[in-house]
């Protein structure tokens, strides 16, 4: 009996698996593709205009010291009836070119926002041919995604501020580069003179340095904001175990992820006032994120407008700071640094360090085992520096843990063996006790005393592997390193799915299966390695749990074939690895090891051999 228990705990594990793959990695990711459809559908209708056309004025403080609240989102001028090509949409105003090793791109004249910003190395697809991808793009184009920085007014003491549609005017000429920044100039015309001057590092940082004059002869209050508008829902991978959306640090609040449907739901999410707070938007392998002055307080908002009248819902982070105290004859300046560009793991936590921008790696979904996967990824990133291919640093890793766990399997596989060992004594007490269930289990637990028998230790090599499995999951699903990483043969990106598939002879028939029957080289190997790691048991005496046994291969073949192919290599190899250590074990016992036997009466319907 309490053998059984082993097969149905390692049934039981193997079902919440594929159990939780339908739910939270099918489901979403079906859900998603119809959501993508939606969102198809909606951009061919008018595209939506930026909520707010103008910088609404901010009402006058509560009190000393308060925080205006803007009447809604800042946002951008109304876009054309039309949507724009991205073509159009850029030159419809005047621009100043952005141009580093990594990024290319432009500022609006018209707002002074950066809304064109593209990558010079990260391309759609594996083909050096296919189109560059692209960040941010202007309003009116298609999926508008833009920031906005810029001072509201105090009611109080009004002062025209630059907004959506002011024309700024650049000082002097050039690009925006490394060591090249662009300074940016509007005066108001009534003595109050805006100056922005905007660099960049050989990265992905922005600083973003907004600066005013007074020479009105009179005193007032500005208060710096920045924004982030995304219109239109972005299409996301679906998958529960990654987020997209919106994201946040606000001190001991800690962080805030908010999907696009929550935030749409809520209209409005607004953290309390802190410092050294960041926000934005995060996709899979891109990010982009407002960092105020960590000295500066600040009001976080998430906002959302859905659609409407045929338009495209709106999603905006917004950050506005205490206010600024403007002297008559004086200036006041803040500054802003701005994130966007590849979560690239060193980049990004550079930044944390130097810049002192707290929690900044949680851009990288690291996920619940934050304390495995991220150690995890450093170890297979110094190895793929060493051999020059991720795949085989995995497979390398994959050996390391086999021999941090080599004691315990070496442990759970030599009492499994001496189970098999004393299953005619086993097969006996069950027959002579059959009538009396408590003496029955009573000299089943003397028998494994003293042959010193762990009946569950079957299980600790399964529940070994799943932090593991998941840790390395989540390294090959959402690191941009691990992105289009090559490994040998057919796989030219170890982060998606085997591309070949059975049901196509592997390419020799012209035509591309469903994904559910993209079951390819890769998985069809993990499935055989599994199929023969669970045939060096004796198969259960119960037909029921046979049947199970007999169909899990094939399930979790189907099951792997869409993951990435990076995470079936490691399973296999762990499979393999797996096989031969038992197989030594079983040996070292004297324990017959039944593989051929067992495989014989798997395709014959024979009975199962005796237990030696």
């Amino acid at each position: 009996m309490i053998e059984n228990r082993n097969y149905i705990v390692a049934i039981a594990l193997s079902i919440a698996v594929l159990l939780g793959w339908q739910y939270f990695v099918a489901g979403p990711r079906f859900e998603a593709q119809r959501q993508a459809a939606e969102v198809a559908q909606q951009t061919q209708a008018p595209a939506a205009p930026t909520p707010g056309a103008a910088t609404p004025a901010a009402p006058a403080p509560v009190g000393p010291g308060a925080v205006p609240t803007p009447a809604g989102p800042v946002g951008g001028p109304v876009v054309p009836a039309a949507p724009l090509t991205r073509g159009q949409a850029l030159a419809a105003a005047p621009r100043v070119k952005i141009d580093t090793p990594v990024l290319t791109g432009s500022i609006d004249l018209v707002g002074g926002r950066l809304d064109d910003l593209g990558f010079k190395k990260y391309r759609e697809t594996v083909d050096p041919k296919s189109p560059a991808i692209e960040l941010l793009s202007p309003a009116g184009g298609k999926d508008p995604y833009f920031a906005d920085f810029g001072w509201l007014s105090d009611a109080g003491s009004p002062v025209k501020v630059p907004g959506p549609e002011t024309r700024w005017t650049q000082k002097g000429s050039g690009d925006l580069g490394v060591g090249s920044p662009v300074t940016l100039t509007w005066d108001n015309g009534e003595g109050f003179v805006f100056e922005r001057t905007v660099t960049v590092d050989d990265r992905y940082m922005f600083e973003i340095t907004d600066k005013v004059s007074n020479s009105a002869g009179r005193a007032t209050t500005l208060y710096p904001y920045s924004v982030l508008t995304r219109e239109g829902t972005p299409h996301t991978a679906g998958y529960y175990v990654l987020h997209e959306g919106a994201i946040g640090v606000f001190g001991d609040e800690g962080l805030k992820e908010i999907g696009y449907s929550d935030l749409k739901e809520k209209r409005k999410i607004e953290p309390n006032k802190v410092s050294g707070a960041w926000i934005g938007f995060v996709d899979k392998y891109w990010a982009a994120a407002l960092v105020p002055d960590k000295t500066a307080k600040v009001q976080p908002r998430f906002a959302a407008t859905p659609a409407f009248g045929g338009r495209p819902d709106t999603y905006q982070t917004f950050m506005l700071a205490d206010g600024v105290p403007l002297a008559a004859g004086g200036s006041a300046s803040t500054t802003t640094h701005f994130f966007a560009g590849a979560k690239e793991v060193a980049v990004v936590d550079g930044y944390a360090a130097k810049l002192g921008i707290e929690r900044f790696d949680r851009l990288i979904d690291w996920g619940w085992f934050y304390w495995l996967t991220k150690p995890l990824f450093f170890l297979i990133d110094i190895l793929n520096k060493w051999v020059g291919n991720f795949g085989i640093a995995i497979l390398i890793v994959t050996v390391m843990i086999k021999a941090i766990f080599y004691p315990l399997a070496n442990k759970s596989y030599d009492s499994m063996s001496k189970m098999k060992k004393v299953q005619p004594e086993m097969k006996e007490l069950q027959e002579r006790y059959k009538d009396d269930r408590a003496a029955q289990q009573q000299h089943l637990m003397e028998l494994y005393r003293r042959e010193k028998i762990n009946p569950l230790a079957g299980c600790l090599p399964i529940l070994i592997q799943i932090p593991v499995f998941f840790a390395l999951y989540k390294v090959l699903f959402v690191t941009i390193e691990m992105r289009q990483a090559p490994f040998y043969g057919w796989i030219h990106d170890l982060a998606a799915p085997d591309p070949t598939s059975l049901f196509n002879l592997f390419g020799l028939l012209p035509f591309t299966p469903p994904s559910l029957l993209m079951v390819g080289i890769w998985p069809l190997i993990m499935g055989v390695t599994m199929f023969v790691q669970m045939k060096l048991n004796p198969p259960p005496p119960d037909p029921t749990q046979k049947m199970l046994f007999d169909w899990m291969p094939v399930i979790f073949t189907f099951m792997l074939a869409n993951m990435p192919a990076g995470l079936v290599i490691y399973w296999t190899w762990n499979n393999f690895l797996s096989i031969s250590q038992q197989w030594f074990i079983m040996s070292k016992n004297g324990v017959k090891v039944e593989l051929w036997e067992n495989l014989k009466a798997t395709f014959t319907r024979s009975s199962p051999p005796a237990a030696h």
